[in-house]
């Protein structure tokens, strides 16, 4: 038998591209990136296809310099998630050949549905949201008709429709995760900490505690929850203290929506005596440094803040490149990370 031919569409396949692109490489008939000609041409070699003939590719010519915008309503480097997904996403964007220009949106211009001044939009190939939960900016960012990757979104919206791509971590699975594990030390009431419509990952979160309960029969308690809206009373020990002296018992374990929350509810915990885990077992997520340091360490989940940002740059590259393909979400597995919080002896 012969062996198979390799064709233009089985480069532009592997390449995550499409065969028009490819064929521009080869023919020599537009302009096409440098980067994405080189990529073309290693992908060609490598699967024994050849490299274009000279005069294609005297005819490619560099394309300008390329501009990504990145929307955010907060300063990424002030968390560990936020640090590690910029510079990964920064330095993969660089190596396809894309400038970034980072916009922090005001509350004004969210309340507005506004766009920054020195946001042009003839100058931007993509955008990049992280850390804007607002519906109304977000649907306003969607319908930009510009190619769009949200990281997280307010929430709920994994369930609404909207023209752009999404790159989240898994949050669901892990929470179920998290919560048979607190079961199998035989807690039986538990409470879950945090506003579930603070975003879309906190209302996931919420979800895969709800499933959890209700896969073991047991019946959603919202007296032994603090669900109240998103505010800095989160950081307060006072906060907790006077929602925990409000319920009519203390839960055998709280499953908190961040490692954040988890920290300083089990500060007041510790100041009504309260022992971790003997007397009530915690849980958090995000896998932050300070869930090693805090005594005892907390059972947290570990997200790949690294890779969710070389993943985004490259479904928004892909998304700048075929325009025309179906929108993607993509969640990225996070991994339950088990410490002193909840091993009961």
């Amino acid at each position: 038998m012969g062996v198979k031919r390799v064709t233009m569409q089985d480069i532009a396949d592997a390449c995550g591209l499409s065969r028009f692109t490819v064929s521009k490489v080869f023919n020599g008939n537009g302009s096409v990136p440098e980067a994405t000609r080189r990529a073309v041409i290693a992908k060609a070699e490598e699967l024994g296809y050849g490299r274009p003939p000279e005069s294609a590719r005297q005819k490619a010519e560099p394309a300008p310099q390329r501009s990504v915008a990145l929307l955010t309503q907060h300063k990424l480097l002030t968390h560990d998630f936020g640090a590690y997904f910029l510079t990964s996403f920064t330095d993969q964007l660089s190596r396809m050949g894309y400038s970034l220009k980072l916009f922090e949106v005001s509350p004004a211009e969210i309340s507005e549905k506004k766009l920054p001044p020195h946001f042009e939009r003839e100058s931007i190939s993509g955008v990049l949201c992280i850390e804007l939960f607002d519906s109304g900016y977000q649907e306003m960012v969607a319908g930009l008709g510009l190619p769009i990757v949200f990281v997280d979104g307010y929430a709920a919206s994994s369930r609404t429709i909207m023209s752009c791509d999404c790159v989240m971590m898994e949050n669901s699975a892990s929470i179920i995760a998290l919560m048979n594990k607190l079961f199998s030390a035989g807690a039986e009431k538990i409470g879950f900490v945090g506003d579930k419509g603070h975003c879309d990952s906190f209302f996931q979160r919420w979800g895969g505690y709800y499933t959890a309960l209700y896969e073991k029969h047991i019946a959603f308690d919202p007296g032994v929850c603090i669900l109240d809206s998103d505010s800095d009373d989160y950081g307060s020990v006072d906060f907790y203290l006077e929602k925990l002296g409000a319920m009519p018992c203390i839960p055998d374990a709280f499953v908190c929506a961040n490692d954040y929350i988890a920290i300083h509810l089990m500060a007041a915990l510790k100041q009504l005596g309260l022992r971790i885990p003997e007397d009530v077992m915690i849980t958090g997520f995000d896998g932050s440094p300070e869930a090693s340091l805090v005594v005892p360490s907390l059972t947290t989940v570990s997200i790949q803040s690294t890779e969710i940002g070389r993943l985004s740059a490259d479904v928004l590259n892909n998304r700048i490149l075929n325009p025309d393909r179906p929108y993607r979400r993509i969640f990225v597995a996070s991994n339950p990370v088990f410490a002193e919080s909840t091993e009961r002896q």
